[in-house]
């Protein structure tokens, strides 16, 4: 299914109701921020698989993503395993596969630093939960040393040998794909059993069966959950730091430490990318090459606006191409702090260049109005004691290419006019979580994407497929 066909699905016409004194858009995007209060079933069934298809970017930005869905999908043996598993277990192959897919690309040697080993990312506790196999024994190494002592008035040598232990592992059936995938299945089925749900097991799976016990009990308490509809999308999405605010600190604790929350999606989409594979190999080789950055091209891409912009919307090359294009593709930004939530603190070179600073494209500029409408409306709903909503501080739009150049390395983007950067060094607390929120809000259903471009600075832009909608939020403060 197509992202764009699935982004019209939140988008919501609400009407100016009533009048805070602040800008309120016309159009918005349901279910984000404050609005978090009142997910419908259809609203939540839109938004999870929206956060399904963003997950494209974390897998397809990945050099093994194309090797490693050959790998699972096509060998024999592997194949036949994955068969045996969902036998054994009644979980759907393709599952598994998935799982086995972003946990190690379907490398059975492969090992991760903190411990885990094998094509089901395994670690030594959990294997022997499951009934695997890690035998180690102990070895020495023998080394011998010359060294001298004294008898009476002469010195004399002798030769001292050293034994230092050292572990080998002797059987590690993690590294055993016959053994580790059939028992990570089995595994993953009696967590479905325990926790109720196979969403839940599959979240256990990355996180840990303890973290899970406590997300899920705290979702069961939550406000405004359905008793019937006790999901992970449904804990996902049913916080903010107003609203189930317990809820909310637990998530987000879990996504510093591994993103863990998140992890239901992914293997979802990871489900879907494998059967693209085995339908259209050539598809999928294309998808992956839409997820390759034009301007970091010996690593993986490091975020989405790398992504989203290529070299040929790099047009503002000086100022001249800047006036040049003032009215057309490029808008004036408006410059009203308590109305639109922003401020301009913009420093061209040359003060004269102040007025071609000030502009961006209209979806940039719509992006920007819509942040600060969120922020503000979930911050006032937060009603934090001693803070004032400062508006949200711009230092960079549009630029030319040398002065993009001399000011760090995501500022080249601005030649493009359609990314901004905010300053958040000063903003209050309260109001700094709500901003973060709402662009984690926004970038989770792939409207955004943001990077910390410096200390204290925060470099935005709009996804290409949202470009016409944030236009339109510029139109209506026109």
């Amino acid at each position: 299914m197509k992202f764009a066909a699935l982004f019209l699905l939140s988008l919501a016409p609400l009407g100016q109701a009533g009048s805070p004194g602040y800008f309120v858009p016309e159009h918005r995007v349901s279910g984000i921020g404050v609005a978090r209060d009142d997910i419908s079933a259809d609203l939540l069934t839109a938004r999870t698989d929206l956060m399904i298809q963003a997950q494209t970017f974390g897998i397809m930005r990945e050099p093994l993503a194309v090797p490693g869905a050959k790998r699972i999908t096509t060998d024999p043996k592997l194949q036949s395993i994955f068969r045996t598993a969902a036998e054994r277990s009644h979980l759907p192959a393709t599952l598994i596969e998935a799982i086995a897919y972003l946990e190690s690309w379907g490398d059975p040697k492969a090992e991760s630093i903190t411990g885990p080993k094998g094509i089901m990312q395994i670690s030594g506790a959990t294997a022997r939960s499951m009934g695997l196999k890690v035998v180690q024994a102990t070895r020495y190494k023998v080394s011998r040393e010359r060294v001298s002592f004294t008898k009476g008035k002469k010195t004399r040598f002798k030769t001292v040998t050293h034994k230092t232990p050292y572990t080998v592992t002797i059987r590690d059936e993690r590294l055993m794909p016959d053994r580790a995938i059939p028992a990570a299945a089995v595994y993953l089925a009696n967590m479905e059993q325990h926790f109720g749900g196979r969403d839940w097991a599959i979240f256990a799976y990355h996180c840990g069966q303890g973290c899970v016990t406590e997300m899920l009990d705290l979702t069961r308490r939550a406000r405004g959950i359905p008793k019937d509809d006790v999901s992970v999308p449904r804990m996902f999405f049913s916080s903010s730091p107003v609203w189930n605010r317990e809820l909310y600190q637990a998530i987000q604790q879990q996504m510093q430490r591994d993103y863990s929350p998140t992890y239901y999606f992914r293997i979802m989409r990871a489900e879907q990318l494998l059967a693209l594979y085995r339908r259209d190999p050539i598809a999928f080789q294309s998808l992956s090459r839409e997820y390759k950055s034009e301007f970091f091209t010996t690593v993986r891409a490091p975020h989405r606006l790398s992504v989203w912009l290529k070299r040929d919307d790099l047009v503002y090359r000086t100022c001249d191409d800047i006036r040049a294009d003032a009215g057309k593709r490029l808008v004036r930004a408006f410059d009203r702090p308590d109305f639109f939530g922003y401020s301009l603190r913009l420093d061209p070179d040359r003060p004269a260049d102040l007025e071609y600073y000030s502009e961006a494209s209209p979806s940039a500029m719509g992006t920007l109005m819509y942040v600060a409408f969120e922020t503000r409306r979930l911050f006032e709903e937060m009603h934090p004691r001693g803070e004032k909503f400062q508006p949200l501080t711009v230092t960079s739009l549009v630029e030319p290419v040398d002065a993009a150049r001399a000011s760090g390395k995501e500022a080249l983007s601005h030649c493009s006019g359609h990314v901004f950067d905010l300053d958040y060094a000063g903003l209050p607390p309260a109001e700094l979580e709500c901003l973060r929120f709402v662009l984690d809000d926004l970038g989770w259903d792939g409207y955004v994407g943001f990077v910390e471009d410096a200390a204290g600075s925060l470099h935005i832009g709009c996804s290409p497929s949202s470009r016409d909608f944030f236009s339109s939020i510029f139109k209506d403060a026109e």
